[in-house]
Parts: C-alpha cells; structure tokens; sequence
C-alpha cells in the first residue's frame, strides 16, 4: 500500500518553471536572448516610418537585396513590401563559424495614416536602405491656431 504525501503547490510550480525553462532552453537554445526571434520572425526587414516636411516616409533596412526585386504595393490604407534576399551558396554549411544574417522571402506590411496622397508614391534605394515616400494632403499638414487674449490676437511662435 502506497503511503499520502501532502500536495504541496510550490512543488508543483516549481516543476511548471522547469519545463517552461526547457521549453524556452529548445527554441531559443542555451545563449538566451530573443535576437533568433528578430532574424527568423516576420520583422523583417526592419523599418522606420516618420513624417517631416510635408511628407511621409517608410525606410527598410535592405543590405545585400536587390531593388528590383522588391515588390512594392498598396492594398487599401496597407503599404506592402515584399521581396526576397539570396544567400551565397558557394560556402558550405560546416564552413560557417557564425550565421546570423537572414535570407529568404520577406514581407512586411504598414497602415498608412489618413491623410497620404497615395497616388504620388516614390522610392528609391542606396546603401541597403529602400525609402519610400509620399506627400501629405493639405488637410494632414499641421495648422497653426492664434491664441485671442482679450481682444488682442497673439501669433504662435
């Protein structure tokens, strides 16, 4: 006959944080970190998008792609980037030491604000880096309001 042990909680949460390490320990491997996330997930290529002067603009960090090899379209109010980057296959896998650039198929997509003359879309490509950029509609560009104190109208700076 088998003796009771108390159920004890902790034990049990402790066996839970176990796996749960091991689990992690498999996907990500001993180093830790989430950089194989960024490399082998779907933010890439990394972006920026920023409006300045009257425009809008979105950079993707392309090094190594080919331009015109990157499909560029607007679906509704979504910029899509699609493309894809090659790896050199006259280096043999057991030759790497370190490999951490990422190849292959690549989409990103961006919703655009309201407020972008879509029709007047450009881009162009130096150095790694894809910029793509269209002007604001006069009702997006920032308006200055004058301040009434009295009956005196004060001009913003």
């Amino acid at each position: 006959m088998k003796g009771l042990t108390r159920w004890d909680p902790f034990r049990e949460l402790s066996t839970l944080h176990r796996d749960v390490d091991e689990l992690f320990r498999r996907t990500f491997g001993d180093f830790g970190g989430f950089g194989h996330l960024l490399r082998e997930g779907s933010h890439y290529p990394l972006l920026e998008c920023y409006t300045q002067d009257d425009r809008f603009y979105v950079k993707a960090h392309l090094p190594g792609v080919d331009p015109k090899k990157v499909d560029i379209s607007v679906m509704g109010n979504r910029l899509i980037l699609k493309g894809e980057s090659k790896e050199n296959k006259n280096i043999k896998e057991e030759d790497y030491i370190l490999r951490e650039i990422r190849y292959g198929a690549f989409e990103r997509s961006v919703t655009l604000p309201e407020g972008i003359n879509v029709d007047e879309l450009n881009a162009s490509y130096e150095d790694g880096m894809l910029t793509i950029s269209a002007p604001l509609k006069e009702e997006r560009k920032a308006k200055k309001i004058p301040i009434e104190v009295g009956k005196k109208e004060i001009k913003a700076a």
